[in-house]
């Protein structure tokens, strides 16, 4: 009768979008593996920790950037959108108004706007769609909502990242400085010159 094999490798502790939590090492010793173990290989480990936690930080300041950009264009629309439901809701007739609209960033426009029951949004990609009042409402409403919980969830990130960062460099220093300590004391008390004579005359 076969048995399936049981994984026994502890869960990986993450924050709520999986990024590792980077353990603090208390106990230096036990983790390199003892007192006769080189530092080298614990000290290229914790290095590629950092650079994968700064790659993360990069992207996910990138999406930030992003995000900062969209969500007000979102909220702006959407305004549009609530004022033009108000005027057609409020059970008079529709007249044209006059508002201001971007060329660019620093360019505007004025505009009259006739009265209508449909607006067109940029989905992207270059495609636009007509959407009914309500239907552009409740569209908005929910991009909005979605790209502020981002936003959220973003910023969160980077602090967590900068968090795991800030522990990873003091595990690399603590590690360094304890392998300096340990080899001045072996340094001290010969073994690391005979070990060295050795290796030489081997």
């Amino acid at each position: 009768m076969s048995t399936s094999a049981v994984s026994t490798k502890p869960a990986v502790d993450t924050n709520p979008r999986g990024i590792p939590r980077a353990p603090f090492i208390s106990n230096i010793e036990e983790h390199v593996g003892g007192p006769d173990v080189e530092a080298e290989s614990t000290l290229k480990q914790f290095q590629e920790a950092i650079a994968k936690y700064r790659y993360m930080e990069v992207n996910l300041t990138q999406r930030r950037k992003g995000l900062l950009e969209k969500v007000p264009d979102i909220r702006k629309t959407l305004d549009m959108v609530v004022l033009l439901k108000e005027q057609r809701e409020d059970g008079e007739p529709s007249k044209p108004f006059t508002t201001s609209f971007e060329l660019n960033d620093t360019l505007f426009a004025e505009a009259e706007i006739q009265a209508s029951d449909t607006v067109y949004l940029w989905l992207g990609a270059n495609v636009m769609l007509s959407y009914t009042l309500q239907q552009a409402h409740e569209l908005l409403t929910k991009k909005l909502e979605s790209a502020e919980r981002s936003l959220a969830n973003v910023t969160e990130d980077l602090e967590f990242l900068r968090e795991q960062v800030t522990i990873m460099e003091v595990n690399t220093a603590r590690v360094y400085n304890w392998d300096v300590k340990r080899r001045r004391e072996l340094r001290e008390a010969g073994l690391l010159g005979n070990e060295n004579e050795k290796a030489e005359g081997a």
